[in-house]
C-alpha cells in the first residue's frame, strides 16, 4: 500500500469510526434523553401513573433533554480534543515520559535516539520529540496530529531488554503509525470516546452526592429515590456506550497492528528484528502492561496492549502469537529466556540486500519522477542505511551541536546565512545585535566545519536540530525566530533550498496552522505556476529548458501553467505554499509528480535539489525519502 493510498485509507477509515461513534451516540442520547425525562417527572411528585410517564415523553421536554446530552458530550469531546491538540508531547507527559536529553551519556538511550534519527532522516520527515517512560514494561507508542507535532515514546523496558535490531523493528512499527496516519485518528478516538464517557462520569458523580447524604429540595424519600435512579441509569448507559465505542476502536487497531508488524518488516528487511521484539514481549514476566494512570485512556496507541482487556473482543491488540507467525511463519513455538534488564551489546546491522521494484505511478512523466513519488511514505531499508551513512558523514561537532539548544541555534544560524560574503557579514553584524553571546561564541566555534559542510549535509543536520530548538522557551523562541526573520531580510540572493530550510525550521519548531484541504488543481494555477518554475529553475542555468518543463507539465496536470521567470520572493513562496496546502488529498500525488519532474528534468537531482525537494514536499504532508538515493536507484534500474 503506498503512501496516498494510506492516507486516502485513513481517512475514509476515519469517517466511518466518526459514524459508527455517531450511531452510539445517538442510541446514547435516546435512551438518556428518556432516562432524564422520567426522573424530572418524578422529581415534581404526583402519582406513578400512566399520566405521569406520558408527561416524561412529551417531545418538549424530550428534546430539551437530548439537547443537553449533546451538549455534554460534545464539550466534553472538545475539551479532550483541545487538551491534545498540542500533539504526542501531552500523551507522553500524561503517560508520565519525560523528554530524552539530546546529549545523554547513557549507551540505551542514545541508541534510541539515533534509531529515531535515522528513521526520520531515512523516511523524509523531521525528527520527533522521544520520551522515555520509566517503566519495566516493553512498550512504545507515537502520537500526534501532524508530521511537525509528532511524539514517540519507549518504556525504560524496551531500550534495556531488546538489541539494536529488535529496537529498530519496534521503532519501524511505530513510524508506520505516522506515515499511514493511524496516529491522528487514535487521538480523534481519544476525544470521541471522552466525550460519551461524560455521561457516565456524571452517573457517578449524582450517585456520590445522593450517597454522601446531602439533602433535596424535593421530598426526601421520593426525590432521593429518583436521584439514585438517575444516577445508576446514567452510569449504565454512559459506561455502555463507553463499551461500545471501545469495541469498535479495538476492532480497528488490531488490523491497524498486523499492517504496521508488516510494515516494519518492510522498512527494515529484517523480520527478525520486529519478530524478535515480539518474541522478547512474550517472554517478558511484565509484558507490556502499564504502569501510568492514564494507561487504558491511550491503549490502542501502544505497541503492546498496555493494559489487561477482560475479552479478546475489548483487546485493541491481536494475540502475540498471531503477530509473531504473520512477520516469522516459521516459527517453532519457542521463546527467548526472560530478558533482564541489561545493556545490549552494540550491534551492526546487516548490510541491507537490494529490493526489488518499488513501483511507479502512470502519471509519472520519468524514471527518476516514479522513482521519487513511489518512495513517499515508504522508508526502506536501503534508506535507513542511507541514512545511516549521510549521519556518519557528518563533522561530529556539527552532529553534537545539533543535540544542545544554544549550539544549535548557532548551527541553524551558520546554515540559513547566505553564501554571498557581503551578506554574511551584514548578516553576522545583525545577529551580535540580536543573538545572545553565548549563541554568538557557539557560532564562532562551528565556523571551521560550516565551511566545510558537504552539499546535501544542511537538511540533516536541521532535521537533528528541531528537538534541541523545540525545548526553547516562549522567550528564547521569541528572540529566536526575530533572529531567523532578520537572516532572511538581509539575504542579498535569497535562494529557493534557504527560504525552504528557513520555512522547515519555523514550521518544525511551531507547526503550521492546519488548513481545509478543499481546493483542485484547478484552482491553484497562479500558486502552482510559481512554484514548479522555482523547482525547475535550481541548480538549472539554462531557463529555456527550465521553461519548457513547465510547460510539458501543464497538459499532464491538467492546468494553465505561466512560467515565471524572476526569483521568486520569500514571501511570494510562502503565499504560494499558504494555497497549496489546501490542495484534496487525492490530487497531491500528481502535483508531487510535477514537482519531481520538474527538479529532474536535466535527468539527475543533485544533493541541494534533493533537500528542496523534501522540503517542500515534506510541507505538503508528503514525507518524501531521499529524492537524490531514489534517482540513483532510477538510473541503475534497482527502483
Amino acid at each position: 500500500m503506498d503512501f496516498f493510498t494510506a492516507q486516502d485509507r485513513a481517512r475514509r477509515l476515519t469517517g466511518r469510526l466518526v459514524l459508527l461513534l455517531g450511531l452510539a451516540v445517538v442510541v446514547l442520547i435516546v435512551v438518556t434523553s428518556v432516562v432524564v425525562a422520567i426522573a424530572v417527572v418524578l422529581l415534581d411528585g404526583g402519582p406513578y401513573t400512566g399520566a405521569a410517564l406520558e408527561r416524561a415523553l412529551q417531545s418538549r421536554l424530550l428534546l430539551a433533554v437530548a439537547t443537553v446530552v449533546i451538549l455534554v458530550v460534545g464539550l466534553g469531546s472538545l475539551v479532550r480534543h483541545l487538551q491534545l491538540r498540542a500533539g504526542g508531547s501531552v500523551v507522553a507527559e500524561a503517560l508520565g515520559g519525560r523528554p530524552l536529553n539530546l546529549e545523554t551519556r547513557d549507551v540505551n538511550e542514545r541508541q534510541l535516539i539515533n534509531l529515531v534519527e535515522e528513521m526520520a532522516i531515512a523516511s523524509g520527515m523531521p525528527v520527533p520529540l522521544v520520551y522515555l517512560l520509566e517503566d519495566p514494561a516493553i512498550n512504545a507508542f507515537a502520537a500526534g496530529h501532524e508530521l511537525d507535532d509528532v511524539a514517540i515514546g519507549v518504556t525504560r523496558g524496551a531500550i534495556e531488554a531488546l538489541d539494536r535490531d529488535q529496537l529498530q523493528g519496534v521503532i519501524a512499527h511505530e513510524f508506520s503509525h505516522i506515515l499511514h496516519g493511524d496516529m491522528r485518528i487514535n487521538l480523534r478516538l481519544v476525544a470521541l470516546l471522552h466525550g460519551i464517557l461524560v455521561i457516565g462520569l456524571i452517573g457517578r458523580m449524582l450517585l456520590h452526592a445522593s450517597g454522601s447524604g446531602r439533602r433535596m429540595r424535593s421530598r426526601r424519600g421520593r426525590g432521593h429515590a429518583a436521584v439514585l435512579g438517575l444516577g445508576a441509569a446514567l452510569m449504565v448507559v454512559g459506561y455502555a456506550g463507553t463499551l461500545c465505542g471501545n469495541l469498535i476502536k479495538a476492532a480497528v487497531s488490531r488490523q491497524r497492528e498486523f499492517l504496521a508488524d508488516a510494515s516494519a518488516v518492510q522498512y527494515t528487511r529484517n523480520p527478525e528484528g520486529i519478530g524478535g521484539a515480539l518474541k522478547v514481549l512474550a517472554a517478558h514476566r511484565l509484558g507490556s502492561r502499564l504502569l501510568a494512570s492514564h494507561a487504558a485512556e491511550f491503549s490502542h496507541l501502544y505497541f503492546g496492549s498496555g493494559v489487561r482487556s477482560l475479552s479478546r473482543l475489548t483487546a485493541t491488540h491481536p494475540p502475540l502469537e498471531a503477530r509473531i507467525r504473520q512477520v516469522l511463519p516459521s516459527w517453532d513455538g519457542s521463546l527467548p529466556p526472560p530478558p533482564t534488564i541489561r545493556v545490549p551489546r552494540p550491534q551492526q546491522s546487516a548490510t541491507p540486500t537490494p529490493g526489488g521494484a518499488q513501483g511507479s505511478t502512470p502519471q509519472a512523466s520519468g524514471a527518476l519522477a516514479a522513482a521519487v513519488v513511489a518512495s513517499v511514505g515508504r522508508p526502506s531499508a536501503e534508506d535507513i542505511a542511507h541514512a545511516r551513512r549521510r549521519l556518519g558523514e557528518i563533522d561530529e561537532r556539527l552532529f553534537e551541536a545539533a543535540h544542545e539548544p544554544f549550539a544549535a541555534r548557532a548551527l541553524v544560524y551558520g546554515i540559513l546565512m547566505g553564501a554571498d560574503p557581503s551578506s554574511r557579514e551584514a548578516q553576522r553584524q545583525a545577529l551580535k545585535g540580536q543573538a545572545l553571546p553565548e549563541v554568538l561564541r557557539e557560532l564562532e566555534v562551528l565556523d571551521a566545519p560550516l565551511s566545510g559542510l558537504a552539499p546535501g549535509q544542511r537538511l540533516p543536520l536541521i532535521e537533528l536540530a528541531l528537538p534541541a530548538l523545540r525545548q526553547l522557551s516562549a522567550a528564547q523562541h521569541a528572540r529566536f525566530q526575530a533572529c531567523l526573520r532578520r537572516l532572511m531580510a538581509l539575504e542579498i540572493r535569497a535562494g529557493a533550498l534557504q527560504w525552504a530550510l528557513h520555512r522547515l525550521v519555523i514550521q518544525g519548531i511551531q507547526g503550521e496552522r492546519r488548513a481545509r484541504r478543499d481546493r483542485h488543481l484547478a484552482d491553484l494555477a497562479g500558486p502552482l505556476s510559481l512554484l514548479l518554475s522555482t523547482l525547475a529553475r535550481a541548480g538549472q542555468q539554462d531557463e529555456e529548458q527550465a521553461r519548457s518543463a513547465v510547460e510539458r507539465l501543464a497538459s499532464v496536470l491538467g492546468v494553465t501553467l505561466d512560467f515565471v521567470s524572476e526569483p521568486a520572493l520569500a514571501s511570494d513562496l510562502d503565499w504560494a505554499m499558504a494555497r497549496l496546502v489546501r490542495l484534496v488529498q487525492a490530487e497531491r500525488r500528481p502535483l508531487l509528480v510535477a514537482m519531481s519532474c520538474c527538479v529532474e528534468h536535466d535527468g539527475r537531482i543533485d544533493p541541494e535539489e534533493a533537500e528542496l525537494l523534501s522540503v517542500v514536499a515534506w510541507t505538503l504532508g508528503c514525507p518524501l525519502p531521499s529524492a537524490e538515493r531514489s534517482a540513483g536507484q532510477a538510473e541503475t534500474g534497482t527502483a
